[in-house]
């Protein structure tokens, strides 16, 4: 328990990645701890898709970077993606997805991988350019880009900042 709290309160995002390949036991693992997410009445609605492919990847990160209006690269040289979407047509959907986000960055954290949560999944599929992917993933109408866990070997300065005190409203104790 004391590893997982450990874990829990040192995960820091990552905004810089080597480019040396993910194990595929540790990316297995990883992809392993979002599927025991918690959903709603067990209902496992959330989907994940892993891109690894170069020219697919720069195409996400390009869109991405396009919405976000940014002229760098918005997955800051991670070459393995996970991006998780949501089934709005389930009542605890969206907070599903959110869950699978979190088990996502600290399962890569516990292996000693970077992290780091990219917004604009929704707006990036909402694209008619990336419907071709829609399809060919097989999902419905209703699931909804939630969010882009990208994933990698920390490069040096990949890590940009210290935890800031927890502010003193976090909690109310009534």
């Amino acid at each position: 328990m004391k590893d997982t709290i450990t874990d829990l309160t040192t995960r820091r995002s990552c905004r810089k990645y080597t480019t040396d390949p993910i194990a595929p036991d540790d990316l297995e693992a990883i992809l392993r701890a979002g599927t025991y997410a918690p959903t709603g009445h067990g209902s496992q609605s959330p989907v994940m898709v892993l891109v690894t492919d170069p020219q697919t990847v720069e195409l996400f990160s390009r869109i991405n970077g396009e919405i976000m209006g940014a002229k760098h690269d918005p997955f800051y040289g991670a070459k393995t993606l996970v991006i998780v979407f949501a089934d709005t047509a389930v009542h605890t959907g969206r907070q599903d997805a959110v869950l699978v986000m979190g088990n996502l960055l600290n399962a890569a954290h516990a292996l000693g991988l970077g992290s780091c949560w990219i917004n604009r999944a929704k707006e990036m599929f909402e694209q008619p350019q990336l419907q071709y992917y829609r399809a060919k993933w097989g999902l419905p109408d209703s699931m909804e880009g939630m969010g882009i866990c990208i994933l990698g070997h920390e490069a040096p300065g990949g890590i940009l900042s210290t935890p800031a005190p927890r502010k003193p409203s976090y909690i109310i104790r009534d």
